[in-house]
């Protein structure tokens, strides 16, 4: 009967397609000992023998060092439980592979140098708890200390680079251009003094939060302008600029004056950093939110209609 059956190094090779030299070292290393020996002093197996090799050969198939595969098969751990571990450990060299594959793709489509490489490569594999910290240490230095608009501090922290686990090429590419932009000093200094504004005006007595219809408005009249090729320093253009400083008159409580439009046009300068839009635009790539349409070209608009009002 096969359970009384020995068998040979080399039937055990023929048996379980693994070569002599392989098994005899599982032998030697103790991980499958032989059973017996002949007369002549050869190693024998028995079928517990044999399906102990088979079980080595599948672990070592999965990827198990012998050192792990000596604990399964002396009982130390479970093969659940080695399955378990090893599988979590294939997911995070899963994740590392995707994500060297998109810093290389992103690389070669920016044509990147060997130094550009590097940082992308540094940058693209901090954690997401490392990401968080990067951005929010920029909030902290230019917010903080600061009564700022709140609402807007708000959204400024709520909105953080979830970069996924298998990032496209632009991804990465927006998350290194992200974390060089929320890392520059003169871009901090830029937001800062925003800030310090925005503290001022809550000083002055402005207690509103964001302004998302009114910006709506402003995107409505103004591109419409824009698309009639309505020049800023226009007839037209002044009738459109009289809507909107009567709809902020209203919003921010204030006389409709020429007091009111150096304030806007103030205001607006302030905020009209291309880099702060520039910030949204990569945030909104990394998280896989939909981009939205620049709004520079709407706000510049604006602007020189105000420059062209008030020096009248």
């Amino acid at each position: 009967m096969d359970g009384d059956t020995l068998f040979s190094i080399g039937d055990l090779a023929r048996r379980t397609g693994l070569t002599v030299k392989t098994i005899r070292f599982y032998s030697d290393s103790g991980i499958v000992p032989p059973t017996d020996r002949s007369p002549a002093g050869y190693r024998l197996y028995d079928i517990s023998a044999l399906a102990r090799l088979d079980m080595v050969r599948t672990l070592r198939d999965l990827g198990l060092d012998l050192a792990v595969i000596r604990q399964v098969l002396d009982h130390e751990v479970t093969v659940p439980e080695i399955a378990a571990a090893h599988a979590d450990a294939l997911e995070v060299q899963i994740r590392t592979l995707r994500l060297r594959r998109a810093v290389l793709r992103a690389v070669a489509k920016r044509g990147s140098t060997t130094e550009e490489m590097d940082l992308m490569h540094k940058l693209a594999k901090l954690s997401d708890v490392e990401r968080r910290c990067l951005i929010s240490d920029f909030i902290d230095d230019t917010f903080g200390g600061l009564d700022a608009n709140a609402d807007f501090v708000d959204m400024m922290r709520s909105a953080m680079p979830d970069l996924p686990d298998d990032p496209e090429p632009d991804q990465v590419d927006a998350w290194v251009e992200l974390a060089e932009l929320a890392q520059d000093p003169d871009f901090r200094t830029a937001v800062r003094r925003m800030a310090q504004y925005q503290a001022a005006e809550r000083a002055q007595g402005d207690t509103t939060g964001l302004h998302h219809d009114l910006t709506e408005t402003v995107r409505d009249q103004i591109g419409r302008a824009l698309d009639a090729d309505i020049a800023p320093t226009s007839a037209e253009a002044a009738q459109i600029l009289n809507t909107l400083t009567a709809r902020y008159a209203q919003t921010f409580s204030r006389a409709d004056d020429a007091d009111l439009r150096h304030w806007l046009l103030t205001r607006l300068e302030m905020a009209g950093d291309p880099r702060a839009e520039r910030y949204w635009h990569l945030l909104a790539v990394i998280n896989g939110w939909p981009v939205p349409p620049s709004l520079a070209p709407v706000f510049a608009w604006f602007m020189e209609a105000l420059r062209a009002d008030t020096r009248q």
